[in-house]
């Protein structure tokens, strides 16, 4: 089992108010960025714009940076 695949895989709850909310802290970095990033380059490795050896370059200092490393180091 891939942890990427733990990814999405967060749950939904009902609020007091009756509105839904999803627990994205579920996911592996505790971010919903994580589901974006794991997109990215999912559909870049597809198209392969993305290939084993390349270097994945984010301009953040957020939380889509710290998800973009960790996908990219387990895709390894």
């Amino acid at each position: 089992m891939n942890i990427l695949s733990a990814i999405g895989n967060t749950p939904l709850v009902r609020l007091k108010s009756g509105a839904y909310a999803k627990l994205e802290y579920y996911n592996p970095t505790g971010s919903v960025k994580d589901r974006i990033a794991k997109q990215i380059v999912e559909d870049a490795e597809k198209s392969r714009r993305l290939k084993k050896g390349m270097t994945i370059l984010e301009a953040t200092s957020g939380n889509t940076g710290v998800s973009m490393a960790f996908v990219g180091a387990v895709n390894l």
